[in-house]
């Protein structure tokens, strides 16, 4: 009889206690870094701004640059192992800076204390790039069909958003209370929850010791391949999925769009909606708890609607909503719409798992994300400061009135982004086979049809 408290199955539920806890200790980690840089190490200093900036800067750089790459040695290494392996050294280097995090804050260089910082953050993302894909590995492996994928997606970002509700409150009194150390360390023991999370999972034909949670072990001659060749092949492989393509093109163009929110959106909160500063927090958990709903929902919006048209749907609503959110002038209806206009782009990324999945066979699942994911993340990073450097400079002077209505530089920007959402859903309902003649479409001649699994366009990311 299946436990009432059953995620899907016992193994999904088991991965995902890990996700869980392992979530709400990143963004307590995240948190506790930026508070204490920003009020501890840096405080009062000019500088403090583009200190605080590094933190980001090194976790995209080894999401830029490390990325391509891990896919293809995911693909060749043992899944389950790989994520083991992965949260020792993650659980390591945390282990390290709250070693190190003992000493007074004045007793090295303010130089030195951000050197081990960002090369902390970095390598923890770095371990993060061969941590993601191999998950999404393990994660087609563990459910299968699109309903419990979607479903599956929309657990994944409900759980997600929570620890992004969850851990920052917990960062401050951690940090303020305890001290950087002890909230450091933190993190470190969730990634030993993580660790034997994943530990205790069984995958589908391997036994009680997986030994391939991606699938059958290729032959020795393929695992002896170079590595720009197989860079190659997984390159060539999407490139040559018109399907792929299209996700990824689709995914661009949205990205594009809601990128700029999240650099334009404390801007656009006090001068168009007229609100206190102190107030912006609120619009993040307005966003919050729209990801929550809109990830639990998703699970069943797929099952009603089907992958394809879901993903369609939800680009052309998520683009009506944005921009009529450009047209608030009142907190509390810009904070309800911009609720709403979150719930149909989470469901966006749940309906857009299952076709991801259906795109990728367990051969390239590494190489597929390990493409995916650093270009959407590129094009996030463009649209965030394309629409910084145009609000604040190409159309800093640009006010003026159409039709009764006021249009100014950040309202404009963040009006012209819903177009290019709406763009981005039309382009999705031409360019999408139908579901289930992805996994056929999209598999070369030699290459082995895969089962149908996550990522996408996602709401701007504090991570």
């Amino acid at each position: 009889m299946t436990p009432r408290l059953t995620l899907i199955n016992r193994d999904y539920t088991r991965l995902w206690i890990g996700q869980a806890v392992s979530s709400v200790g990143d963004a307590v980690f995240s948190t506790t870094l930026v508070l204490w840089v920003a009020t501890v190490l840096a405080k009062d200093e000019p500088w403090a701004p583009l200190a605080v900036s590094g933190i980001v800067m090194a976790s995209s750089v080894a999401v830029l640059v490390i990325g391509p790459l891990a896919g293809v040695f995911v693909d060749r290494w043992d899944k389950r192992a790989t994520m083991l392996r992965s949260e020792v050294l993650r659980g390591a280097l945390v282990a390290v800076l709250t070693a190190v995090a003992f000493l007074p804050a004045d007793a090295l260089p303010a130089g030195v204390w951000l050197a081990v910082v960002y090369a902390t953050v970095l390598l923890l993302h770095t371990a993060g790039q061969f941590f993601s894909p191999a998950r999404f590995a393990v994660l087609a492996d563990l459910v299968t069909g699109d309903a419990d994928r979607a479903r599956a997606a929309g657990i994944g970002q409900a759980t997600g958003e929570t620890a992004w509700i969850v851990g920052p409150p917990l960062a401050a009194p951690l940090l303020f209370g305890a001290g950087l150390q002890w909230a450091l360390l933190f993190n470190g023991l969730t990634y030993a929850v993580s660790y034997a999370a994943i530990r205790s999972i069984r995958l589908p034909g391997t036994g009680t010791n997986p030994a391939g949670p991606g699938g059958p072990r290729r032959p020795a001659g393929r695992q002896r391949a170079s590595l720009r060749r197989e860079f190659a092949d997984g390159l060539r492989f999407f490139a040559g999925s018109g399907f792929l393509v299209a996700l990824l093109l689709l995914s661009v163009i949205g990205q594009f769009g809601i990128g700029a929110l999240g650099t334009l959106n404390v801007f656009f909160a006090t001068d168009n909606l007229h609100a206190d500063a102190r107030l912006y927090g609120y619009l993040g958990m307005a966003m919050g708890a729209g990801g929550i709903a809109g990830a639990l929902a998703g699970g069943r919006v797929v099952r009603w609607l089907g992958a394809r048209r879901t993903t369609w749907t939800a680009l052309l609503v998520s683009g009506v909503l944005l921009v009529a959110y450009s047209r608030q002038t009142s907190f509390t209806g810009g904070t309800a719409l911009l609720f709403v206009f979150t719930v149909p782009l989470t469901v966006l990324n749940t309906a857009m798992s299952p076709l991801l999945l259906a795109a990728a066979p367990p051969d390239y699942r590494g190489r597929v994300m390990a493409v995916f994911y650093p270009v959407t993340r590129l094009a996030s990073m463009l649209s965030a400061t394309l629409s910084g450097w145009l609000a604040g400079s190409v159309l800093r002077d640009a006010h003026g009135s159409l039709g009764g209505l006021r249009f100014g530089p950040v309202d404009t920007v963040i009006a012209a982004s819903g177009l290019i959402v709406l763009l981005a859903g039309f382009y999705a309902m031409a360019a999408l086979p139908r579901t289930e003649d992805a996994a056929g479409r999209t598999a070369g001649p030699d290459v082995p049809k895969g089962p149908p699994a996550p990522h996408p366009v996602s709401r701007p990311e504090p991570r």
